[in-house]
């Protein structure tokens, strides 16, 4: 594998997605309430998810992004 197709493979899988929930302004606050339990926030614990997952992580954000219709 060339350096060019490695290091392009990790700005696309891995920089750009964390870059844009990093940016983003739905995904929400960097620090979680004080009543709950959890010491992450809501875009704190999706770039980590981004991070460890790469490509799928970031899928995983733009899938749940999306409103969802009522159920019934």
């Amino acid at each position: 594998m060339s350096p060019f197709v490695a290091w392009s493979i990790f700005i696309i899988g891995f920089v750009l997605p964390a870059l844009h929930i990093a940016v983003t302004r739905t995904t929400g606050p960097w620090t979680a309430p004080r009543e709950s339990g959890c010491p992450f926030g809501p875009r704190t614990g999706w770039l980590i998810l981004v991070l460890m997952l790469g490509p799928i992580g970031w899928l995983m954000f733009v899938t749940r992004r999306k409103p969802r219709p009522p159920k019934n």
